[in-house]
């Protein structure tokens, strides 16, 4: 059965976008039947151009990519979620959405923060420096979830395996 993971962010343009990129390409890569999707509270609209790029420079097809409302996973017939993530950087004091979760139980939630690559200094070259940075971070963190027995783990043994990856 597949585990399904969102990661939400505020406006779902940059660090969520990266974060369900790298998640499906190294469930594909490993062959590990997690799904990853990405969403926002209160979403731009649009994908940082620097993501895509990010994400296309380690070969991810970002063609179906989208900014998106975490409405979408709260209603009839959205994928029942295992792991809700949420990667804004509280410490910049940053508002990280809650999720409420949908149908089919309450996920288990965690948070891995990460700075916004998009307030990086250093004009376009110290962005996309900031991006790629991010974008190897989080698939660092994706690939420990990747090791993860998903399918056998409880909800209590599975909050703290994720507590410690955002320890790592």
């Amino acid at each position: 059965m597949t585990s399904h993971v969102l990661v939400l962010c505020t406006h779902n343009s940059a660090r969520s976008v990266l974060a369900e990129g790298m998640l499906n390409h190294w469930a594909a890569r490993l062959g590990r039947d997690v799904q990853a999707h990405s969403a926002g509270s209160a979403p731009s609209g649009r994908i940082n151009p620097f993501a895509i790029e990010a994400l296309q420079n380690a070969g991810i097809d970002t063609g179906a990519y989208r900014s998106k409302s975490w409405d979408e996973f709260s209603r009839d017939g959205a994928p029942p979620l295992s792991v809700v993530i949420t990667v804004c950087d509280s410490a910049a004091a940053e508002a990280c959405p809650v999720f409420f979760g949908g149908t089919g139980g309450q996920p288990v939630k965690v948070h891995w923060g990460y700075p916004d690559p998009s307030n990086a200094e250093g004009g376009d070259e110290g962005k996309r420096r900031a991006f790629e940075l991010t974008r190897q971070a989080i698939g660092y963190r994706m690939l420990q979830l990747l090791a993860l027995p998903l399918a056998n783990m409880d909800r209590a043994a599975l909050h703290a395996a994720l507590q410690q990856i955002a320890r790592n």
